[in-house]
């Protein structure tokens, strides 16, 4: 069960339980407060009245009224959790999800560790849960970071660049990125300090669209790409020893990882569907490993 899944349960059950306290519950306890009072002042009261005073009565019925209105435990922990769960649910549904960088794919861009932010908005509202658009607010555009659904197994999460957009035509041959018959400009960026491997790896500076970002990859390697599994609109692509040129269909779109040859994504298993987009990342909220990391990328 996914998280999302998991959280609209639990809003499903907590509102039921606020639901049922404020119709049910507040109520009968209101009514058995109201009870205890009358008997309080009919019983208690003058005698506590003639040690203590007014004062000493008005504090003892207000302590037993707040005693007998009290939520019981068990609604303390749904009813009263209705609105916190709400503003998470609602939150995270719509504004910005929270993600993790599990893996080295998007190096030197996001390292392993990194908590970032994913903008909920910015290609659409959607419902939780269904997925279903129901305000469109925009597109990705070339070399925005992109979460989604991967697309062999929706259950899991991917991040990767967006390389080609519907009708475009990408051709990854000799290591070398093209769109529409365009070479994607590549310049030498220094080396990239792994500092988890004490390595270092050759880095570029590459430009999608208005987006500059570095990117890691080897040109001595060589080019020769082998796709895991007959995808959806396979027949799409061309592969041949020099790499792959697909053209992305309608709906979809072509990703790429920033290690280039660290990374499984458009290239090996295909297009994503609009119908997978979570959403844009757009900010490292935390890295615990380095506090540097935090802060806005491109």
């Amino acid at each position: 069960m996914n998280f999302a899944l998991l959280l609209f349960l639990l809003l499903l059950v907590t509102f039921a339980a606020w639901v049922a306290d404020r119709l049910v519950f507040r109520p009968r306890r209101a009514r058995a407060a109201e009870l205890a009072l009358a008997g309080f002042d009919r019983d208690a009261a003058p005698g506590l009245r003639a040690s203590g005073g007014e004062q000493a009565v008005a504090a003892e019925r207000e302590a037993l009224r707040d005693r007998m209105e009290r939520q019981p435990l068990w609604l303390e922990y749904t009813a009263g959790l209705f609105p916190v769960i709400l503003l998470v649910f609602g939150l995270r549904s719509f504004v910005a999800e929270p993600f993790k960088i599990p893996s080295e794919s998007m190096l030197p861009t996001l390292v392993v560790g990194d908590l970032i932010l994913v903008n909920k908005f910015s290609y659409g509202l959607r419902l939780p849960v269904v997925h279903t658009k129901i305000l469109d607010t925009g597109a990705p555009e070339r070399g925005d970071v992109m979460v989604f659904r991967y697309p062999s197994d929706p259950s899991v999460d991917y991040i990767k660049r967006v390389v080609g957009l519907p009708g475009d035509v990408v051709a990854y041959q000799d290591k070398r990125l093209s769109i529409n018959g365009q070479p994607v400009p590549l310049e030498r960026a220094g080396e990239f300090e792994d500092r988890r491997r004490l390595t270092l790896a050759p880095q570029y500076s590459e430009r999608l669209g208005e987006t500059s970002h570095k990117i890691l990859t080897d040109l001595e390697k060589p080019p020769f790409i082998q796709p895991m599994e007959r995808f959806p609109h396979f027949e799409k692509c061309r592969y041949d020893s020099r790499g792959v040129t697909c053209t992305v269909p309608e709906g979809h779109y072509f990703v790429m990882g920033d290690n280039r040859e660290n990374s499984l994504d458009s290239r090996f298993w295909g297009f994503v569907p609009e119908g997978n987009i979570v959403g844009r990342a757009f900010f490292i909220w935390m890295n615990f490993g380095d506090l540097s990391r935090i802060g806005s990328f491109e």
